[in-house]
């Protein structure tokens, strides 16, 4: 699968024929750039054939979305746009849907997403009638939404919501060091392409947790990254390699630019080759596991 055409990066099936790059480009990305800078980061991504966009208004206060949707326009109709909403009740997620269509210029979402989904209670909260659930519905008939999904950040809020609501894709962390350490993240993909669900990938580069006190040489990662460019190959690739569409890595300038280098040369890793690289992991701390610590603790 390496890109036969050097800096151009290869893509996958999301649904119905939809192709996105297989790596997406994170509006964490253009936060804290003058609005050039961010215009010129999005135009270099594009030219090295990366359709896959994805923000959020938490993404600092809305700066995300407004530099993100300016540094598109012009460019939409080739751009599969993704964004979510923390809000669990239909009022506050219409509310969030219309602020955040007029802050990315755009009429229309490709991809509109419940964001860090983490429990039992925000799948209850977005399924119940009066719930954020409603609203999705509503702005897939509209067309507001082309397609509907979630980000999540535990295997029981993934399970539970794939059971409960009609998602058409699911954005979870997929990591060797999560895998290996954590037992989190395979039965999630399994359930979802047992269901027809397509796979997103979040943490590709995510390493382990920030040492208490540790300075953080990536202020927009919560998690110390894997920043050494082979070892990013490695990690990056684990991703890649499992069934998924498309993975999103951190939203560091420095670290999307390695992994966008990474993904044009990608070559799925072999079934040892991922058994040697989780054998590594032995020792390191997970950022997610499974059962979750609220889980365990209920």
């Amino acid at each position: 699968m390496k890109s036969s055409s050097g800096g151009i990066i290869a893509r996958r099936e999301y649904r119905d024929g939809i192709e996105l790059s297989i790596l997406g480009f994170g509006g964490i990305v253009v936060c804290g750039q003058e609005q050039s800078e961010a215009d010129r980061s999005v135009a270099r991504a594009i030219d090295r054939g990366v359709n896959y966009f994805d923000v959020a208004p938490s993404y600092f206060d809305g700066e995300a979305e407004i530099k993100l949707g300016k540094a598109l326009r012009g460019r939409r109709e080739g751009a599969f746009l993704a964004c979510k909403t923390g809000a669990r009740d239909a009022q506050g997620a219409r509310a969030e849907l219309e602020r955040s269509l007029a802050r990315a210029f755009t009429d229309r979402f490709d991809l509109y997403q419940f964001h860090a989904v983490a429990s039992l209670e925000d799948v209850r909260r977005i399924c119940s009638p009066g719930g954020a659930g409603e609203t999705f519905l509503a702005a897939k008939e509209s067309g507001e939404a082309r397609y509907l999904g979630a980000s999540c950040h535990s295997v029981e809020a993934a399970l539970a919501l794939m059971e409960a609501f009609p998602l058409d894709s699911i954005l979870f962390p997929i990591n060797y060091v999560c895998a290996a350490n954590g037992d989190f993240g395979p039965q999630v993909l399994s359930e979802a392409k047992r269901r027809g669900i397509a796979r997103l990938a979040l943490k590709s580069l995510a390493h382990t947790p920030w040492a208490e006190g540790e300075e953080k040489s990536y202020p927009k990662c919560w998690y110390r990254p894997v920043d050494d460019r082979e070892a990013a190959r490695a990690s990056l690739y684990y991703t890649l390699s499992q069934p998924i569409s498309a993975a999103i890595p951190p939203g560091d300038e420095r670290l999307f630019a390695m992994a966008l280098d990474l993904a044009c040369e990608f070559e799925p890793m072999d079934e040892e080759e991922q058994r040697s690289l989780l054998g590594s992991a032995r020792g390191i701390a997970p950022i997610f596991r499974y059962p979750s610590p609220e889980a365990a603790n209920a």
